[in-house]
């Protein structure tokens, strides 16, 4: 028995060309960067400067060809953005070795 769909999802699958809904994926180039941090450990109290990964994503210059209308809006509004990979880091100090998490650093920074 196939499960039933909600009036919302059927509209959503129906709008979007050819039976698949563009993702967020689609209107972006990605890229892993590692980007020096200093952090502060609390434990041993001291800060010193962590490669902290991230992920950016930039705006691709042109919509692929199958998006509709509502994925043309998506993409106008779309800016080019880094999401940050590591939530935890180990402190580096020999005499801690504490597992750190990183809580000065956004989770998500948009680019200009």
């Amino acid at each position: 028995m196939r499960p039933k769909r909600s009036c919302a999802a059927l509209e959503l699958f129906k709008s979007s060309a050819n039976g698949v809904e563009m993702e967020e994926r689609d209107f972006f180039n990605e890229k892993n960067e590692v980007i020096p941090a200093d952090v502060y450990c609390p434990k041993c109290r001291t800060t010193l400067q962590y490669e902290v990964r991230w992920l950016r994503r930039t705006k691709k210059p042109s919509l692929p060809p199958r998006a509709d209308d509502r994925d043309r809006a998506r993409f106008a509004s779309a800016r080019s953005y880094r999401v940050r990979l590591d939530d935890k880091l180990r402190c580096r100090n020999p005499k801690c070795g504490k597992t750190i998490e990183i809580t000065s650093l956004q989770t998500v920074v948009f680019d200009q």
